[in-house]
C-alpha cells in the first residue's frame, strides 16, 4: 500500500512539472508579441461594447478551456468553468471534455499461451485528468486511447493460458488497467476501469470441452451411484445381522411385506418358502 502512495505521488509531481513546463509566462512572448497583444486590446477598447461579446467566453461544468496567446499556452492552466475573456485576433482557444469516456474494444483475436486462438472483447473507462497535458502532449487523446487499449488486451492476454483468461478475467481486467493508467500518465488521461466483455472459443474447441465436460459429469455419476450400491449393501448387511438374532423378527417383517401388499388392493399373494425346508430337501 505504502508503495502504491509512493508512486501516485511521484506521477503527481511529474505531472505538475510538464505542466509547468508547458504553461509558459507572458513575459516569453518577445518584445513583437507584446506589441501584438497591446494592438488587440486597443482594437477591442475602440470597438467596445461590441468587441465584448467576442471577447467574452462561456465553458460548460464538464468542460475546460486551454487558451493559446501567439500559440503560447497562458500561465494558469485550463480555464473554467464558467466565464473567461480572451483577447480578439491574438488568443484561441480549445475545449476539452473532462467527462468519463466509454469505449468498447473491438474483438481481437489472440494466440494464448498454449496456442489456443480465442477472440476477446472489452470495455474502457477512461477521463482526461490534466486538460493542459491532453491537448498539448498528444494529437488525438482519444484515438489514441483506443489503439493503446487493443494492443495491450492482445498483449496482456498472450503471457495467458485458456484456463487463465476463463477464470480470472478480474486480474486481466486490473493488469490492463495499470499498463494503460501508466501509459496514457503523460496524456493526461487517467483510465479508470478495464472490463473484459467476452471470450469467444472456437467451435471444435467448444464441442470437445463439452464432450470433457460430459465425459466428467458421467464418471461422477458412476462414482455415486457406486458408492450407493455400497451403503445399501452394508446397511442391508447389518438388517440381516439383526434379523439373524432374532426369528421374530423375520416373521415380523414377512406380515409387514404382506400389509404393503394388501394395501395395493392386488389379487395376488406370494407365499416365501422357508429356506430351512429347502435344506432339508435337498437333503434327503
Amino acid at each position: 500500500l505504502n508503495m502504491d502512495q509512493e508512486d501516485v505521488a511521484m506521477r503527481d509531481t511529474k505531472r505538475r512539472e510538464r505542466q509547468a513546463a508547458l504553461e509558459n509566462t507572458d513575459s516569453s512572448i518577445g518584445l513583437c508579441g507584446w506589441l501584438l497583444v497591446g494592438f488587440s486590446v486597443l482594437l477591442m477598447l475602440v470597438t467596445f461594447p461590441i468587441s465584448i461579446w467576442m471577447c467574452i467566453k462561456i465553458v460548460k461544468e464538464y468542460e475546460r478551456a486551454i487558451i493559446f496567446r501567439l500559440g503560447r499556452i497562458l500561465r494558469g492552466g485550463a480555464k473554467g468553468p464558467g466565464l473567461f475573456f480572451i483577447l480578439p485576433c491574438t488568443d484561441s482557444f480549445i475545449n476539452v471534455d473532462m467527462r468519463t469516456i466509454t469505449f468498447d474494444i473491438p474483438p481481437q483475436e489472440v494466440l494464448t499461451k498454449d496456442s489456443v486462438t480465442v477472440s476477446v472483447d472489452g470495455v474502457v473507462y477512461y477521463r482526461v485528468q490534466n486538460a493542459t497535458l491532453a491537448v498539448a502532449n498528444i494529437t488525438n487523446a482519444d484515438a489514441a486511447t483506443r489503439l493503446l487499449a487493443q494492443t495491450t488486451l492482445r498483449n496482456v492476454l498472450g503471457t495467458k493460458n485458456l484456463s487463465e483468461i476463463l477464470s480470472d478475467r478480474e486480474e486481466i481486467a486490473h493488469n490492463m488497467q495499470s499498463s494503460l493508467d501508466d501509459a496514457t500518465d503523460d496524456w493526461g488521461i487517467k483510465v479508470e476501469r478495464v472490463e473484459i466483455k467476452d471470450v469467444k472459443l472456437p467451435l471444435q474447441l467448444q464441442r470437445a470441452m463439452a464432450a470433457e465436460a460430459e465425459a466428467s459429469r458421467e464418471a461422477r455419476a458412476k462414482v455415486i451411484a457406486a458408492e450407493g450400491e455400497m451403503n445399501a449393501s452394508r446397511a442391508l448387511k447389518e438388517a440381516s445381522l439383526v434379523i439373524a438374532e432374532s426369528p421374530s423378527a423375520l416373521q415380523l417383517r414377512y406380515l409387514q411385506t404382506l400389509n404393503t401388499i394388501a394395501a395395493e388392493k392386488n389379487s395376488t399373494i406370494i407365499f416365501p418358502l422357508p429356506l430351512d425346508m429347502l435344506h432339508g430337501l435337498i437333503k434327503k
